[in-house]
């Protein structure tokens, strides 16, 4: 049974870091492209960081880049999302998945995901 669990979200002041942590069990985890992904109550889910299977190459949104680092341990199966300068505008669940195919960076493209971690970032 494929699983993902986040941790490591909760609530910050403007300006500090946190570090979201993904633990994947059931599948290949080498084989997977891997995300994170945030949503707002209301909101559409939108893609924040992603990174391949293949090369590690990474994608980001331009909300976030410069500020957070999508990385993964292939031998632990965790992913990770360091977040710095965070901002309130960085509110929301923050969930990660996994998927087959290579690249992807869009929501639909993804086919396993965690429960999500609440980041709450107070001004």
């Amino acid at each position: 049974e494929v699983q993902l669990v986040e941790s490591g979200g909760g609530l910050v002041q403007t300006g500090g870091s946190l570090r979201l942590s993904c633990a994947a069990s059931g599948f290949t985890f080498d084989d997977y492209a891997m995300g994170w992904f945030r949503q707002v109550s209301g909101k559409e889910r939108e893609g924040v960081a992603c990174i391949s299977f293949a090369d590690g190459l990474t994608y980001y949104a331009a909300s976030v880049k410069g500020r957070f680092t999508v990385s993964r341990d292939n031998a632990k199966s965790t992913l990770y999302l360091k977040m710095n300068s965070l901002e309130v505008e960085d509110s929301a669940v923050y969930y990660c998945a996994a998927s087959v195919r290579l690249g992807a960076t869009m929501p639909s493209s993804y086919d396993a995901w965690g429960p999500g971690t609440q980041v709450t970032v107070s001004s």
